[in-house]
């Protein structure tokens, strides 16, 4: 028999009667080049049939393949000893003391989110709870990072209260709490809104559980929810550009989520995974059928074959194409021991669903389908999964960036005097007034292992039965970014670390979702291989190891690109509960001290952006060896426990800073702060350089935050003094001033984000 590619047989498999003919315009539709189809020819020793193009298609896209990016990914730093499982799998998998591990990872559901925000938003959300829940781990947090256009577009407004929405219900059904993120709006999201959801779960050390299709003769089974036509070809959509009059026609391809069923299911799968009786199991994600199988036999070194006619579906007529690329939710493809199957119904049964054989393991290979015992599409299963093309792209800056940063932004640091309507307009910026109006429509406390909600630095969930605690964080500017790629990746890796060390958890491991525009255009590819670079130096520095994570491409509208936002997914420990740290201050008279310095960096700053409709400048440089020392310091600071408060300052700059620790208790303090930098008051008050925490102690514990910062080479300084409950807010530097009553930043910070969504029409 003739090879295909020196090894893998010619297998022939009739067309299917009804399936189209294979042209170059249903090529070109299925998202592949010439090359790549020639590229299926040669592997396949024939023209495939038009299932096995689905296949490709799905398997071959940016969203499965990560055809433009995996030679990036390879750059990123993944080990560490207390990695126990890293990036190919579900989920990462880090030792977090006491015998216990915790399963972590984000993912992005931008293009669904983008003409359906919704269903987009909250399939996103039970997509990652079963790719937590698939490592054997119960989840125990879900946190989001979010995107959008400007509040004043009624477009924008209606998808962020779809997705929020969207958010909040799937995780409240299950009963998940969330317990933080981060949302930023700028006109730079305008066409694409960008929706990443994470999620934490825990397990024993011992239970990891991996997707791997082993054990020839072993029954494959479809557990759960039946299959219907939703979602076919959502991997391929996403791997491609939005235009303006995608809403309608994409509609089919979003995903439809049952929060209920979801909660079974999860239930059921830890059940099935404790029994014994099954050894993989994987979520029918992106391309359904198709991926889970064929990622479970690349891992297992083995083969499966697998028979349409026995996949429970919810539509009558569905062709294989339909059921191998169907994307429906609350979906899971089990390996079963031999002999087990029955064990593996009663489970299901109990928890009140379905589970069906549709199919085996088997040892020679193969990815086969059949429909009724006739064989549809026959391919080598390893090609699916390992012979994705992968490209390294030409980059080059964009001239246009490179302008935007050279250009000179000084004048508007000009102003002096009363700077107080300034701050009012920066704390009303839905960049940086509270997110209240979004976290109160989730349920952040469920489970009652939530030891910081959303509002703060981090949010942190104790593990019960140990001192211990976990705490995460998503973060990234990406105005910052876009601005210098490099740079600005370094900076979200820095930002996080100094989120969670603020709550006093010591950073350890990363998730990463790098949402970018078209890697085709080289000014994009840019972004990205700088982005990456930036984010691999971070994170070797601060050994925080990346164990996985997701690639978003494509985020474009009529070849407008979202800003590059690479996305940067936390987790840290906290040894012992009492070490947390909150950002609030808590006593009038506290003493009020700064680590690291202010600087006049205003480019890409918030400040520009309300006050200039600007995004422009240099962006804040990072020093990562001072970011590590930082670190090191305020945790040193904690476990002497010498700090009421700490908080990071970021968007915003130090005014927002102080003013959001000022508003962490039911009645704001007032602040009485006096800078005395040889810097602009724009940028002492306004500025976002990075390195700089505000922290708060007692007066008496002042001398030892000083001498600690100092024995680790921090930069620090006492500014000023926490007042009373309702007092007045007071910022004073060389040449400017602020100053209100504490309950008007209240009001405006708190109000800010409401006032704008009932502007009116949203839809």
């Amino acid at each position: 028999m003739s090879q295909a590619d020196g090894t893998a047989p010619v297998i022939d498999v009739e067309p299917r009667r009804g399936d189209p003919e294979i042209t170059p315009e249903v090529v070109a539709d299925h998202g592949l080049s010439e090359k790549e189809y020639a590229r299926v020819v040669d592997l396949m020793g024939r023209p495939p049939t038009f299932t096995e193009l689905g296949v490709f298609s799905a398997m071959w896209s940016e969203h499965c393949g990560y055809k433009n990016s995996k030679r990036l990914l390879r750059l990123l730093p993944t080990k560490a000893p207390w990695v126990i499982q890293g990036p190919g799998e579900n989920a990462g998998v880090i030792d977090i003391g006491d015998g216990y591990a915790l399963a972590f990872k984000i993912e992005s559901h931008n293009h669904p989110s983008a003409v359906e925000p919704y269903q987009g938003a909250a399939t996103g959300v039970g997509g990652i709870l079963r790719d937590i829940f698939t490592m054997g781990a119960r989840p125990i947090a879900v946190l989001d990072s979010l995107r959008f256009g400007d509040l004043d577009s009624g477009r924008v407004r209606y998808l962020f209260g779809g997705v929020v929405a969207g958010v909040g219900d799937y995780g409240n059904c299950v009963g998940i709490p969330n317990i933080g993120g981060e949302v930023m709006f700028d006109r730079g999201y305008a066409g694409n809104p960008i929706v990443n959801a994470m999620c934490l779960g825990l397990m024993k050390r011992g239970d990891l559980m991996t997707a791997a299709a082993t054990g020839t003769g072993n029954s494959l089974m479809a557990v759960g929810a039946r299959t219907g036509r939703d979602g076919i070809h959502g991997a391929t959509f996403a791997s491609e550009e939005l235009s303006e009059d995608d809403d309608a026609s994409s509609r089919p391809m979003v995903q439809v989520g049952d929060p209920f069923t979801e909660k079974l299911l999860l239930e059921a799968s830890l059940e099935l995974i404790s029994s014994g009786a099954i050894s993989g199991i994987q979520d029918m994600g992106a391309a359904g059928i198709t991926s889970s199988a064929s990622e479970m036999a690349g891992r297992g070194g083995s083969g499966v074959e697998i028979d349409m006619a026995l996949v429970p579906v919810r539509e009558p007529g569905m062709t294989p194409y339909e059921i191998l690329l169907s994307e429906s939710q609350e979906r899971m493809l089990v390996v079963a021991n031999d002999g087990r199957e029955d064990e593996v119904r009663r489970i299901l049964e109990k928890w009140e669903l379905e589970a069906a054989v549709i199919g085996t393991v088997t040892d020679d290979g193969r990815f086969r389908v059949l429909e009724d015992g006739v064989v549809v599409a026959d391919i080598p299963a390893l090609p699916l999964t390992e012979g994705c093309p992968t490209y390294e792209r030409e980059g080059i800056e964009g001239d246009d960036v490179r302008v935007l940063r050279t250009m000179d932004v000084s004048p508007y640091l000009r102003p002096t005097g009363d700077l107080t309507d300034t701050f009012r307009q920066l704390l009303g910026s839905p960049n940086v007034a509270s997110k209240r109006w979004i976290y109160e429509q989730y349920d952040t406390t469920v489970r009652t292992s939530t030891v910081v909600p959303p509002g703060g630095d981090a949010g942190v969930v104790r593990i019960r039965g140990t001192r211990r605690a976990v705490a995460a964080t998503t973060d990234c500017n990406g105005r910052h970014v876009y601005l210098d790629p490099g740079n600005g990746a370094r900076a979200a890796v820095a930002e996080a670390a100094r989120n969670l060390v603020c709550v006093g958890a010591q950073p350890t491991a990363i998730t990463n979702n790098l949402n970018f525009g078209n890697p085709l255009k080289p000014h994009i590819y840019y972004q990205m291989r700088e982005a990456v670079l930036g984010m691999a130096e971070a994170c070797a520095l601060f050994e925080t190891p990346v164990t996985g994570g997701n690639v978003s491409l494509f985020n474009e509208t009529d070849g407008r690109a979202i800003y590059p936002t690479p996305v940067i997914g936390m987790v840290g420990v906290v040894e012992d509960v009492d070490h947390i740290t909150r950002a609030g201050f808590s006593e009038p008279g506290d003493t009020i001290l700064l680590l690291g310095s202010n600087t006049d960096e205003i480019g890409g700053s918030e400040y520009l952006y309300v006050i200039a409709d600007l995004v422009a400048g240099h962006p804040p440089r990072v020093d990562l060896e001072a970011e590590r020392s930082l670190q090191r310091a305020v945790l040193d600071m904690i476990h002497q426990r010498l700090l009421a408060s700490a908080h990071d300052c970021s968007e915003g700059g130090l005014a927002c800073t102080l003013a959001e620790s000022a508003l962490g208790s039911e009645r704001p303090f007032g602040v009485d702060v006096t800078v005395d930098d040889d810097v602009s008051p724009v940028g002492a008050f306004f500025g976002e350089a990075h390195g700089r925490v505000v922290v708060s102690c007692g007066p008496d514990k002042a001398s030892a935050v000083l001498e600690t910062a100092q024995r680790h080479g921090v930069p620090v300084r006492i500014i000023g003094t926490v007042g009373e409950q309702d007092g007045d807010f007071i910022l004073k530097a060389k040449d400017g001033s602020i100053s209100l009553p504490a309950a008007q930043v209240a009001d405006i910070y708190f109000s800010a984000i409401p006032k704008l969504m009932d502007l009116g029409e949203t839809g």
